[in-house]
């Protein structure tokens, strides 16, 4: 059987275009283009892991530090409450972790209709976010 690549590995790789974010040797971090509100990031670990708790303990701390500054650059391009964080992980066998700019609860329901904004638009969201990164 041949171990087919994640659609998030394909990313990564470059195969798949994305809006990328931020990236380091372990992680990867991108818009969704389907998102729950604007800014809708996610942030996926480099090596493929079906389950987000399967991944090695050291890969878990360093998942949320390299989040971290991105959260809050979502806080800052994306006036809100706060930078909700959820995994779910049904839709893709890879492991990773979403980040979404909540103003109520409701803003991170999975179960209503996603957004489908323009290639232009995701273009500016990403750029807004990158530019408020810290470092």
């Amino acid at each position: 059987m041949i171990n087919m690549a994640t659609i998030f590995s394909r990313i990564i790789a470059g195969e798949i275009p994305s809006f990328k974010i931020a990236e380091n040797d372990q992680f990867y971090a991108f818009l969704d283009v389907f998102p729950l509100v604007p800014g809708h990031t996610l942030v996926v670990p480099k090596k493929e892991t079906d389950k987000f708790f399967d991944m090695d303990a050291s890969d878990l701390g360093a998942v949320l530090q390299f989040a971290r500054p991105i959260a809050k650059a979502i806080e800052k391009a994306f006036p809100c409450q706060r930078c909700g964080m959820a995994v779910i992980g049904l839709e893709v066998p890879h492991a990773h972790i979403h980040l979404v700019p909540l103003q109520t609860v409701g803003d991170i329901n999975f179960t209503k209709e996603k957004l489908h904004p323009s290639e232009s638009s995701l273009a500016e969201m990403a750029a807004s976010i990158r530019a408020n990164l810290q470092g």
